[in-house]
């Protein structure tokens, strides 16, 4: 009995499947990429949520899971413990905060010192409104909370609150060189006062639910600034 021989794949064709199976195990790991990004995101996104309005003992990991839709297993694929879950959190907020409340004020060489320090203020103050009075600021709400029962946490918050006030401590070493301001400006005492100064009005802010309570401290805080300038 005579058979005709199999034709022969040829190399072209087999290129071609070889390429397009590489090609789709690279779109599958692309795709787990993209979902393990997304549940991590998901998880953070909620967790900083439930902690911002809730505190962070006051919320649990089934909070997080519940509000998150993420199943137990997906949570500690991603994170090993609550704890490291705050610590990203908190890496996330002081990633923000720096980046679009405090450097967007400060990332012009020509602006004037007070200037940016006004425009500092302002900024809060609207973030303030735009969050209708709820919830305060993230980074306060876990210094009061933390601070005396976790190092670990206060530590982190120390360095992003020290960051906060040296860079208004520049501002105003700047100041003093341009002639914007008297010799009896003490630049690190203004500083230290300008974050005490904002942080206890957010506080009152978010008790009494009245923006105006705000807006009355910001403007005293610019009055208090213009005691000691120069040329207006």
């Amino acid at each position: 009995m005579c058979t005709c021989p199999r034709p022969s794949r040829s190399p072209c064709s087999s290129a071609s499947e070889a390429s397009s199976s590489s090609v789709t195990k690279t779109a599958a790991s692309g795709n787990r990429g993209r979902v393990g990004r997304s549940t991590r995101e998901a998880i953070l996104e909620a967790a900083s949520r439930l902690i911002h309005v809730h505190g962070y003992n006051h919320t649990s990991l089934d909070d997080v899971l519940r509000e998150s839709g993420v199943g137990k297993g997906n949570f500690y694929y991603h994170f090993k413990s609550k704890e490291e879950l705050g610590y990203a959190i908190l890496d996330q907020i002081i990633a923000s905060f720096l980046a679009e409340t405090l450097a967007p004020c400060f990332s012009d060489p020509r602006g004037r010192p007070l200037g940016q320090i006004r425009c500092f203020l302002d900024r809060v103050l609207e973030i303030q409104r735009e969050q209708n009075c709820v919830g305060g600021c993230a980074l306060g709400n876990l210094a009061a909370e933390l601070s005396d029962v976790h190092e670990g946490f206060r530590t982190r918050l120390a360095v992003v609150f020290s960051a906060w006030r040296e860079r208004l401590t520049e501002a105003l070493h700047d100041a003093h060189r341009r002639g914007d301001v008297g010799g009896d400006c003490r630049p690190d005492a203004v500083a230290h006062f300008l974050v005490a100064a904002l942080e206890g009005a957010i506080l009152l802010t978010k008790l009494t639910k009245d923006i105006a309570v705000m807006e009355q401290c910001v403007a005293e805080m610019k009055r208090y600034l213009s005691i000691y300038e120069h040329g207006e």
